[in-house]
């Protein structure tokens, strides 16, 4: 064999460092190619409508899922990018809203962290148990046949027990706010939310100040909730809180009118138009504080934070009696320690409340 002349060496090495250089050309291209193809923006349609990824789909097939619909374009450069690197195997099932324009990265990033679409409700401050079981009823997801469904769940009460052990229900401790859950949340998880949000409100704190008060928490929410219902503004609060311990502590019927209402509602005679009937007032029963003193045997429905508040620290006044201001579409009153400068402010917003009814009877048809 010939020997290997010093020239056939050199070649040799030439070869192979060119080679090298091609294999890092070609890797650098490739690997820049997944790069760009990974870090570019796609436009797609389906920003708003949510994409389900269900549990033990293959990387590879929620990638090709996403690329059907538009959300990536180039499924390859992202496939490749998964095998190299394993990222796939932390991708979580949910429910996802992909924004656009998105770039292929932030699709990967998004469905590691996961995403699942929440459902909301908004418990609106002085609604009744009655008005939340019917918003409760609309949500298909809850999959309550009824309204009455959710009112049953309801009776419920071992979840307040310790704060109110007298409650029959949960009136007065669903809190009124906006609450965001994963659709597969129940109709009991969801109560629960509620329940859960007002003991977050009454605090350590709070319970000590009903103490010093003399009175009980329910006591406290029962009259949080004749505040709410009689109330539009929160500064008015604390002086209506004041009226209603005026009267209690004088044997005096609070007279508030929206209790005749929660009582002709348990009788299942209300006839949900606005008005008070006479039937209403003269119904024999403990809610109706027209006919009764104190205080009724439990909230009529569900007191915010600022209501809550008010019953704690009523102002320190001595009114006996409030009436709405008709110059004020607010909802303001005029508030009264006499009966008599009271019946004058009756009188003034009977006089409003004719006038505009005569006005508005003058209007012609639209």
């Amino acid at each position: 064999m010939m020997p290997r002349s010093p020239y056939d060496s050199m070649n040799i090495k030439k070869i192979a460092l060119i080679l090298l250089v091609v294999v890092l050309l070609v890797g650098g291209a490739f690997f820049l190619w997944i790069y760009r193809s990974l870090h570019q923006p796609v436009v797609h349609s389906k920003s708003g409508q949510f994409i389900e990824i269900t549990r033990g789909t293959a990387p590879g097939s929620v990638i090709r899922k996403l690329s059907q619909e538009g959300i990536i374009r180039n499924e390859w450069p992202v496939l490749v990018y998964l095998k190299l690197t394993g990222t796939g195997s932390g991708f979580r099932a949910g429910e996802y809203d992909f924004p656009s324009p998105v770039t292929p990265a932030q699709v990967i990033e998004k469905l590691q962290a996961g995403q699942q679409r929440f459902l909301r409700l908004t418990v609106v401050e002085g609604w009744t148990r009655w008005e939340i079981a019917a918003a409760m009823a609309r949500l298909p997801e809850l999959k309550l046949p009824d309204s009455e469904s959710a009112l049953q769940l309801m009776n419920d009460t071992k979840l307040i027990k310790d704060i109110d052990p007298m409650a029959e229900n949960l009136e007065g401790y669903l809190y009124p706010a906006t609450y965001e859950f994963p659709r597969d949340t129940t109709a009991q998880d969801l109560i629960a939310l509620m329940v859960k949000r007002f003991r977050e409100e009454w605090t350590p704190s709070r319970s000590s100040d009903a103490k010093e008060l003399g009175l009980t928490p329910r006591q406290v929410v029962t009259t949080a909730s004749l505040i709410e219902t009689e109330a539009k503004l929160a500064a008015e609060r604390p002086i209506i809180a004041a009226v209603i311990y005026n009267r209690l502590k004088i044997g005096m019927p609070l007279g508030i009118d929206s209790s005749v209402i929660y009582a002709t509602r348990l009788a299942g005679k209300w006839r949900n138009d606005g008005k008070v009937y006479q039937s209403y007032l003269d119904r024999r029963s403990p809610y109706n504080t027209r006919l009764f003193a104190g205080l009724p045997p439990g909230p009529i429905a569900s007191p915010g934070e600022s209501s809550l508040s008010a019953a704690l620290n009523p102002q320190q006044v001595d009114y006996l009696y409030y009436v709405r201001e008709p110059s004020r579409d607010d909802g303001a009153h005029n508030f009264y320690t006499k009966e008599s400068d009271f019946q004058t402010g009756v009188n003034a917003l009977r006089d409003w409340e004719r006038h505009r009814d005569l006005e508005n009877a003058q209007k012609p048809a639209q």
